[in-house]
């Protein structure tokens, strides 16, 4: 249902009942436009993947994504005087007070209310941030304190409210941080939310001065409101909104256009929040547009200075600037972490770990920052401005040959520009961009999360690197340069979002580092015990209250090692160190850990799996009559000679003039730039290609109506000076070709060449057609050939049906499941046609009642690597899922050649009835047309399909172990319409997904998450971006900037890296277990022998102390991490849980077994004549003891063999004997402390403290060592996993074990 609109045509909200979805802000121009589809066909959807795209492909598809991240609606209860609400405006950030669906608009259909449920995020201010409702002040104006903002294009939630300071909470904050000595002060900074409530008082958010802002993942800032003159109207602000809302019944109106004394604004994320004074709440403007771009010849005059001033006030700067903390802020943050107060030697870890982020958030800024020349129009005149100056409006020059890279987000406005976009999208294909039309500017939206296709052909992209920038031809009208309009800067631009997306990632859910300090705050607890004891025991021997307090404080820095959540990072700094020599990077540290856990991995297809480029197999031409197949012609040549050179109209010219003429290549410095894949058809062919230029619309154009409808869906003019091609060893015509020689329809002096085909005009590819198409002309004709390649789906759609083969669709299928890329031709003849007929020819009259005219076949090879590492990834367990836009027949193919998928069968999808609707049912059957099919509902086989024989082809293995293979539409439709256990059961059988566009990539990885799966996804693509993102582990396979927007990146371009990573993974996770179990074991043995101490009121000296600190623990910590990872991939995972039976069983009893020793040693040695007892002090601790030198050298052992049998090596790292610093360690360790315990030289007792002891004691220590350490390795190896098992299920009781998601699914699809 249309929204009302006002006299300005602007849309009124409108509000609906909860069981309708409401109208979305995305644009218009990326609703779905169906377009026939062979639905009876296995291998119907859109075209390749490897036809040229834009960063838009597959939008017509885009549907609202049920129980999708992507998809959310916001309830706000209404005020108690049911005040109307205001419309949100044209940004892309949803406020709390509308219940939209964010894709809403794409899909607007009747049947929508029948689909399930989309997920739903409640998330209000009063839910998390401070306790409270929204509140309203005022009669009729609401004043509100809080709100609830969506973020789409960061898939982020957050709430926001406003607050002033309390003078009266602000004093208690300075007067108890004063008295405590800052002790208060620094609680208040760990604890935000309780400062919050202290200092600030709730304030409307028109008013306040700070505001405190928590996003989804609980996370806070607090940030200054920033407040500037301002004087000019909200219009300036946000756009136009030249529209009145009734506030009541009464005729009473607000102007809606008011003047803002001062600019309210806070800064989130590097994102823009403005405070708009009618709607009571901040929002976003990148949206904003100028209420004078009305027409594409109104954007070339330019800004006054003036207009700029003021833009550059709203706007900021156009330059993306990272704010970069300095060592000192590092080491300052650091200081106030609460770990931090306990022990200052945390603090080397803790420079190491945070090197990496100062690296890499320099890097980043190095990246991010760019600045260049411009030539402005300003006032009338052009002038050299710096790029950081521009705001939007601005008119700039493309043209100038001083401007590579692109400044900002602009809209071409004269001319042509070639440019290289793989900084956003990772591919270098080049992209050609025109200028922009009337009808592309009206579809221009700038709230729409994407562009449509037909604009993104005038959008330019900041950072993208200009290949070529050409003047307009015709300079009749205004200046012969190109010219492009600023739209948006800083980090408002695609850039800046990408930047945003690596400063901001998503967290990533794992509990490894929370746990350690879960696990920290038990052991606080028994330092807390530790510490009242030992407070009781010293008072009881009379010591000094000063030696009390700070011996019973030394405790608990003992018990409480502010290094162990650091040793965390230990493992996976020396993961990334080796990946890095591997050619592998990484952004995302903690990814590291993950990827060690990951349970499924998914592939793109095309220069992933297989090779970048394909080679052309060879032609399947049509004879004329009968229509009928030729055989398999593979060069260019026989097809020449089996066709006339001088009929267009035979199939076999038609064909190879189709190769010739029907692409997107670009000729640069006398090289071929393009797609792959035209350009492997062009170089089939042999010929010679030469770029024309186009001409800029004429005057008459501009005026006809028609003129538009020639840029449509891809139209565009190369009349002027067309480009041309002709065979080899001929030369090109001299002859300039004229306008007035084309007007009469001709070529000028055609006995030159005859052969040389001119390209009158270009329909490029549009995702939504899966075609593209060119209007040719011989040199002498009157009339001209149109050309047409696209997916063999869409031809039976604009071909004559009469010029089908019989085995069209056999054909079809023989290459497809043989694995080949299938392209199809089609041709018409339009006698005669005048060069100005065919610039006005629109694409539906050209793609019309074409002649299918064969089939041009590529081989897409594998890669040398794939079929071996798809293989270790398979016997190692690990899923493995293909999710490409190829053909789902060739998808299955390439799965069945790199093993992927087995010998068993897969079965295809067959939608019966409309694919829009709820009421379609979905069929499965086998590729291979065996009988067997699949239950409509389990999706498990038929028992009547197969007749009950388990024997043969229908063995209980082949049955049980099937494949599905889903296309687009299908994942599409099952998404939208089918209950979650279907959906489900698709995606847990799930192996290919074909025809997927770029956002179902991204949402079949949120899917697999759903189901707790741990998913990693390796892709080199454009059409990635968004799955690389989205999983739990990104790889890609691209040396380009925009590689970096995902966790890791590999130069070396197959998919080895994937078992690398994962090996990586799991030898970080184990070494970040280990280090941090010997941590907690050298905190828990230190703790027992100093509590033992303490009972007689001695201690370790302090030497001592830095012996255990920095000769043992520390290198040995350290040089724990340097063990590889084992070279086999183990079916076995590594535990991800560190508050868990099988974790803390065994460190718990290792610390019983390492206690044990040490108490009956000390409990022996009291009691032995020899033995010389502390001697007691008041004021100061007595170190020499028998008790010290027996405790300190038996821990001594106890800390070495920890790291012994905590060093373990095989599934998941290298066996600890080729770690040989390690080895070496360990092993001068042990030395040294025999040499300690049997013959110390005289200086080295005196160092240690140590007091003589006789030879069988000696030999007592040594026994105890040996077999404490037998001990402790028999636990670890075979007792203490056992007793874990055994306290898991005492634990559990009789209540059932929880399960990952997928394997419930997996158990219950099992038959």
């Amino acid at each position: 249902m249309a929204q009302p609109q006002s006299d300005t045509g602007i849309a009124v909200p409108v509000r609906r009942p909860h069981h309708h979805r409401r109208d979305s802000a995305a644009s218009n121009s990326s609703f779905y436009s169906d377009v026939g589809m062979a639905q009876d066909e296995i291998f119907a959807g859109p075209t390749s993947e490897s036809i040229p795209s834009s960063s838009a492909s597959f939008m017509h598809r885009r549907r609202s994504r049920s129980n999708s991240n992507a998809s959310w609606t916001f309830y706000r209860p209404e005020d108690e005087e049911g005040r109307p609400i205001l419309a949100a405006g044209s940004d892309n950030a949803i406020e709390d007070d509308e219940e939209i669906d964010i894709e809403a608009a794409y899909d607007r259909r009747d049947s929508v209310s029948m689909r399930r449920q989309s997920s739903v995020y409640n998330f209000r201010a009063s839910d998390p941030l401070i306790g409270q409702k929204p509140q309203y002040h005022g009669a009729l104006e609401a004043h509100r304190t809080s709100q609830t903002i969506y973020i789409e294009s960061e898939d982020l939630n957050i709430a926001v409210s406003g607050f002033n300071t309390s003078r009266i909470g602000y004093a208690i904050y300075i007067t108890l941080s004063v008295l405590t000595l800052g002790l208060a002060w620094l609680l208040f900074h760990w604890m935000p939310m309780a400062r919050v409530k202290l200092v600030g008082a709730a304030t409307p958010l028109g008013d306040c001065d700070w505001v405190v802002v928590e996003n989804q993942w609980k996370e806070i800032n607090i940030l200054q409101v920033k407040k500037r003159e301002f004087g000019e109207t909200l219009a300036m602000i946000f756009g136009p909104t030249q529209f009145k809302n009734k506030l009541n019944s009464a005729d009473e109106y607000y102007d809606t256009d008011p003047l803002v004394p001062t600019l309210h604004y806070i800064d989130y994320r590097y994102i823009r929040f403005f405070y708009h004074t009618l709607h009571d709440k901040f929002m976003i403007n990148n949206g904003w547009k100028d209420p004078h771009w009305e027409s594409v010849s109104k954007l070339r005059k330019g800004l006054e200075s003036e207009e700029k001033i003021l833009r550059q006030i709203v706007f900021g700067d156009n330059a993306i600037e990272i704010e970069e903390k300095t060592s000192v802020q590092l080491l300052v943050d650091e200081i106030i972490n609460p770990l931090f107060t306990f022990q200052i030697a945390s603090i080397i870890l803790w420079s190491v770990d945070e090197y990496f982020y100062y690296a890499n958030m320099k890097r980043l800024a190095e990246v991010a920052h760019f600045e260049c020349g411009v030539r402005i129009l300003r006032s009338g005149f052009w002038a050299e401005a710096d790029s950081s100056d521009l705001v939007p409006g601005d008119v700039y020059e493309v043209s100038d040959h001083n401007l590579t890279i692109l400044p900002c987000d602009s809209l071409l406005l004269t001319g042509e520009c070639i440019v290289n976009e793989s900084m956003l999208t990772g591919e270098s294909v080049p992209v050609s961009k025109y200028a922009c039309t009337e009808e592309s500017f009206a579809q221009m939206d700038l709230a729409a999360k994407s562009l449509s296709s037909q604009v993104t052909r005038n959008f330019l992209y900041a950072g993208t690197k200009i290949i070529r920038a050409r003047k307009p031809v015709d300079d009749a009208g205004d200046e012969a340069i190109a010219l492009a309009m600023v739209v948006r800067t800083g980090f408002n631009t695609s850039k800046g979002s990408l930047v945003r997306s690596m400063l901001f990632p998503k967290p990533s859910g794992f509990k490894f580092y929370k746990d350690s300090f879960k696990f920290l705050g038990v052991m606080g607890i028994i330092a807390a015990i530790g510490f009242c004891a030992s407070l009781i025991n010293f008072i009881r021997l009379g010591l000094e209250p000063k030696l009390v307090v700070i011996r019973a404080l030394d405790l608990i820095t003992i018990v409480v090692p502010p290094a162990l959540p650091a040793t965390l990072t230990i493992g996976v700094s020396s993961a990334m160190a080796r990946l890095k020599q591997l050619s592998i990077f990484c952004i995302s540290p903690q990814r590291i850990n993950v990827a060690g856990k990951l349970d499924v991995m998914c592939f793109d297809k095309t220069g992933t799996l297989t090779e970048d480029g394909l080679d052309v197999l060879g032609v399947h031409c049509v004879t004329s009559f009968p229509h009928k197949f030729t055989d398999l012609y593979d060069s260019a040549q026989g097809l020449l000679k089996a066709g006339n050179k001088r009929d267009p109209r035979c199939p076999f010219t038609a064909v190879h003039n189709t190769m010739t003429t029907c692409h997107s290549l670009r000729n640069v410095d006398d090289e071929m730039i393009g797609d792959p894949l035209d350009l492997k058809m062009f170089d089939f062919t042999g010929w010679i290609f030469k770029e024309g230029m186009s001409a800029a619309p004429s005057a008459k154009d501009k005026k006809d109506k028609k003129a538009g409808a020639n840029e449509q869906a891809g139209g565009r003019n190369t009349g002027l000076s067309p480009s041309t091609v002709r065979p080899p060893g001929t030369e090109a015509s001299s002859t300039p070709v004229s306008l007035a020689g084309q007007a009469y329809g001709t070529f000028i002096n055609p006995s030159q060449n005859p052969e040389e085909l001119g390209i009158l005009k270009t329909f490029e590819f549009v995702s939504e057609l899966r075609r593209s198409s060119v209007i040719v002309r011989h040199f002498g004709d009157t009339g001209a050939d149109i050309y047409v390649k696209g997916a063999p789906e869409c031809m039976r759609q604009i071909c004559n049906s009469m010029s089908f083969p019989v085995n069209y669709d056999e054909m079809l299928e023989h290459y497809t499941k043989s694995g080949y890329r299938v392209i199809a031709c089609a041709t018409k003849h339009v006698e005669p046609l005048s060069w100005i007929k065919a610039q006005k020819m629109s694409r539906g009259d050209a793609e019309s009642g074409l002649t299918f005219s064969g089939f041009i076949v590529f081989e897409n090879k594998l890669k040398e690597t794939t079929t071996p590492v798809i293989e270790e990834l398979r016997k190692a367990h690990i899923r493995t899922v293909m999710c490409t836009g190829d053909n789902i027949l060739t998808a299955i193919s390439v799965a069945r050649q790199c093993k992927l998928i087995d010998d068993s069968f897969v079965f295809v999808p067959h939608i019966n009835g409309p694919h829009d609707s709820p009421d379609a049912i979905i069929e499965w059957k086998t590729v291979d047309e065996t009988p067997l099919e699949l239950d409509e509902h389990s999706l498990i086989p038929k028992p009547t399909s197969y007749g009950g024989d388990v024997s043969g082809p229908y063995s209980r293995n082949n049955l049980q172990n099937y494949s599905l293979a889903v296309s687009g539409e299908v994942f599409r439709w099952v998404v939208d319409y089918a209950p979650e256990k279907y959906l489900n059961k698709v995606l847990q059988r799930g192996q290919v997904y074909a025809r997927m566009s770029p956002d179902e990539k991204q949402e079949l990885m949120e899917k697999l998450q759903k189901m707790d799966y741990t998913v990693g996804f390796c892709g080199d693509g454009a059409n990635d971006c968004g799955a690389l993102k989205a999983a739990d582990v990104g790889i890609s396979l691209s040396d380009a900037e925009a590689s970096v927007a995902a966790p890791f990146t590999s130069r070396i371009f197959d998919i080895t890296c994937v078992p690398k990573v994962i090996k990586e993974g799991r030898a970080a996770l184990v070494t970040s277990f280990a280090c941090f179990k010997f941590m907690a074991l050298y905190s828990a043995i230190q703790f027992i022998s100093v509590s033992i101490l303490y009972k007689s009121g001695s201690n370790l000296g302090d030497l001592q102390f830095l012996f255990i600190d920095l000769l043992l623990i520390l290198p040995i910590a350290v040089l724990m991490s340097w063990s590889g990872p084992y070279p086999l991939l183990s079916i076995k995972r590594p535990t991800a849980s560190l508050v868990s039976a099988k974790v803390l069983v065994p460190l718990i009893s290792q610390i019983f077994l390492f206690a044990l020793i040490q108490l009956s040693l000390y409990w022996i040695a009291e009691r032995q004549p020899w033995y010389i007892p502390p001697q007691l002090t008041h004021n100061k601790s007595n170190i020499p003891s028998s008790a010290n030198s027996t405790l300190f050298l038996i821990s001594d052992f106890q800390y070495i063999y920890a790291a012994l049998f905590l060093s373990v090596g095989k599934p998941f790292r290298m066996p600890m004997r080729y770690n040989y610093a390690l080895c070496a360690t360990v092993a001068a360790a042990v030395m040294v402390t025999i040499y300690m315990v049997v013959i110390p030289a005289d200086w080295v007792v005196d160092w240690m403290q140590l007091t003589p002891m006789p030879a069988s004691w000696k030999a007592v220590l040594l026994l105890a060592a040996a077999g404490g350490y037998a001990a402790a390795m028999a636990g670890e190896e075979w007792a203490f996993p056992r007793m874990a098992r055994g306290v898991k299920r005492l634990i559990r009781g009789g209540a059932e074990k929880s399960r990952k998601g997928w394997k419930v699914t997996e158990e219950g699809m099992r038959f």
